[in-house]
């Protein structure tokens, strides 16, 4: 249905390079109106009598084309193909192929096509990026979809989001008269209303007093909520420029103005820069009202539509339209624009390097910059378009017609934020490069592992909202972990991470080490009591002819039986904690001592801190 959008004001009539023959002349003028359900019959009556030539089956193709059964389209021409046929059959054929997933037949094709037109941009385009389905693969997600309730079993597209009403245009109207284009009810303006608590939304309503027997829509508003644009039918002569010197046969698309008054829409005028001769529309007005972007094939455009702009004066006179160049539009069609608050240009495009179809784009109008694909998944094989972005509720709307119709999707954007960790050595202050920067989750999982680079540094990109923490691990250095963290939304959080080095006296017969403490009536290893046994696996680790000998102890509470039983059990886990960073259990072996290597003898008056320094291990080299 977004092809009458398009080609609808887009008069452009392909014309085979083989003559028409008088079997087809009631087709080609269901066709020359538009009506390509009723055309495609009559082509493929041509065909079950054995009448048919590549003319029809290239008529079939285009019909199949407009009305965007991509698979019917790649048939006939595939057929139409085999003689020869104007420049644009081989190109929609290779376009058909590529919304049908079939990339390296679209490419072989495409390259048939370069070489019959080498000067044709989208010939140049092809040649120049050859790897293009990698890169596009390659785009960084930026938001999540979903279809959304609006929707129904006819055409919805061109939603946008103003305050908490939701506008867009559809096909449901059962009541309205058959379309012959795609034997859809005409499109009319609808409103639903939105629950941002939720995320739901209301029952769609029509804009009774914008929709006529004709097509309406889509619509743009401006920031105060009082005046709107839209895209009507110039079959609606009563709207219409006063120009009585071309009759219309067949309809286009113009822009109109409408201002709310007591509620409802009302005044709706034409923009003076309407014209018989072609079309505008799918408008979209920018935050201060003073600019009104829009799609059209007037004359001065680069190729079938492109976008324009034009000035919206302060008299509610408009200036002159201007094109947006060709650093935007291309030889295809450029239609669907959407300006952001901050001035971010979003577009849909054929001409472009995209995945297939129609796909979306965003270009920065503050900077001189050129425009980029917004990758998947709001860009498929098939027709992605119409994308809108509220700011305020941070939320986005898509079109598209991947799921075999058109239906509007909600756009969010992904969270991404970053963190900066910034490794330095405790003592000195110094950068510490290639140190392992690990970010785990809330449970320990890790979910991803850097090395610091010259700077000492480590960049992180992660979802916002994420709690998370940091371990860091350096040869010579003594392993610290920093506590869980949540990532603030949208920006860069550095953080200064600062590890001991290890600095350790060995003799012949003893590592000396900080105390390994235990706490009261416990065997497990405390984090401090790590820290320091992490220094022993880094000694034992630089000699492995290095093997040692593990005392545990306890304080003199509780039996002499079960202090010794105590102590064994110290004495595993710290065993158990060394082997578990990687050294031989061969080259450790530790034994408990109960309270009868006491370090304080306090004879039965110990205080809390006496009793703390006798729960110990000491470490002996045996070899």
């Amino acid at each position: 249905m977004k092809k009458i959008t398009i080609l609808l004001f887009l008069v452009l009539i392909n014309i085979s390079l083989m003559a028409q023959n008088k079997d087809t002349k009631s087709a080609d003028k269901l066709f020359d109106r538009y009506e390509y359900s009723s055309a495609a019959k009559e082509y493929l009556s041509l065909v079950e009598k054995g009448t048919s030539d590549p003319y029809v089956y290239k008529q079939l193709g285009d019909c199949y084309y407009n009305m965007s059964n991509t698979a019917e389209a790649e048939k006939w021409y595939s057929k139409a193909v085999e003689s020869k046929q104007g420049l644009e059959t081989y190109y929609n054929y290779a376009q058909m192929l590529k919304s049908n997933g079939k990339y390296l037949e679209s490419d072989k094709q495409m390259r048939v096509f370069a070489a019959m037109s080498p000067n044709d941009q989208r010939a140049i385009e092809f040649k120049n990026n050859p790897d293009y389905l990698v890169k596009l693969k390659n785009i960084e997600k930026l938001v999540d979809i979903n279809r959304i309730t609006v929707n129904s079993e006819k055409s919805n597209f061109g939603a946008v989001l103003y305050g908490n009403s939701l506008y867009f245009a559809s096909a449901r109207d059962k009541g309205s008269k058959i379309y012959g284009w795609n034997d859809e009810p005409f499109l009319d303006l609808y409103q639903s209303n939105y629950n941002e608590i939720d995320g739901t939304y209301s029952e769609p309503t029509a804009i009774s007093e914008l929709n006529t027997i004709y097509h309406e829509g889509p619509l743009t508003m401006t920031k105060d909520g009082n005046t709107i644009y839209f895209s009507s039918e110039s079959f609606n002569e009563k709207l219409f420029i006063k120009d009585n010197s071309k009759k219309l046969k067949f309809g286009q698309v113009s822009l109109y103005k409408a201002v709310k008054d007591g509620g409802k829409w009302s005044s709706v005028t034409p923009l003076p820069f309407n014209s018989k001769n072609y079309s505008n529309g799918n408008p979209s007005v920018d935050k201060e009202g003073k600019t009104l972007y829009f799609a059209s094939n007037m004359p001065g455009s680069i190729g079938g539509t492109d976008i324009w702009k034009v000035p919206v004066n302060s008299d509610g006179t408009f200036g002159t339209p201007e094109n947006l160049g060709d650093k935007i539009n291309t030889v295809g069609d450029e239609n669907f624009p959407f300006i952001s608050d901050d001035g971010i240009l979003y577009f849909s495009s054929n001409g472009l390097m995209g995945f297939g179809g129609l796909d979306v784009f965003y270009v920065d109008l503050n900077k001189n910059d050129s425009p980029h694909n917004m990758g998947s998944p709001v860009n498929t094989e098939k027709d992605d378009f119409s994308f809108s972005f509220n700011k305020e509720k941070n939320i986005g709307y898509l079109s598209s017609n991947r799921a075999g119709v058109d239906n509007i999707y909600n756009a969010i954007p992904v969270c991404k934020s970053e963190m900066l960790a910034i490794v330095k050595n405790a003592k000195t202050n110094a950068l510490l490069a290639n140190s392992r920067v690990i970010f785990l989750d809330a449970n320990k999982n890790v979910l991803d592992t850097k090395i610091t680079n010259d700077k000492g540094e480590a960049l992180y990109s992660t979802d916002c909202q994420k709690q998370f923490s940091i371990d860091v691990y350096k040869d010579g250095f003594v392993t610290k972990s920093y506590p869980l963290s949540t990532i603030k939304k949208g920006v860069r959080t550095t953080i200064d991470m600062f590890i001991d080095p290890i600095e350790m006296t060995v003799t012949e017969t003893e590592i000396i080490l900080n105390p390994i403490y235990f706490d009261n009536n416990r065997s497990k290893i405390t984090p401090q009591g790590a820290v320091e046994l992490d220094k022993l696996v880094y000694v034992m680790s630089q000699n492995d002819k290095l093997n040692m000998y593990v005392k545990s102890h306890t304080d003199i509470r509780g039996t002499d039986e079960y202090n010794f039983d105590l102590s064994e059990r110290r004495a595993k886990s710290t065993v158990a904690y060394i082997i578990s960073k990687g050294i031989s259990g061969e080259r450790i072996t530790g034994k408990g001592f109960g309270e009868s290597e006491l370090k304080v003898d306090c004879k039965e008056k110990c205080t809390e801190e006496e009793h703390a320094l006798n729960r110990r291990s000491e470490f002996m080299i045996i070899k």
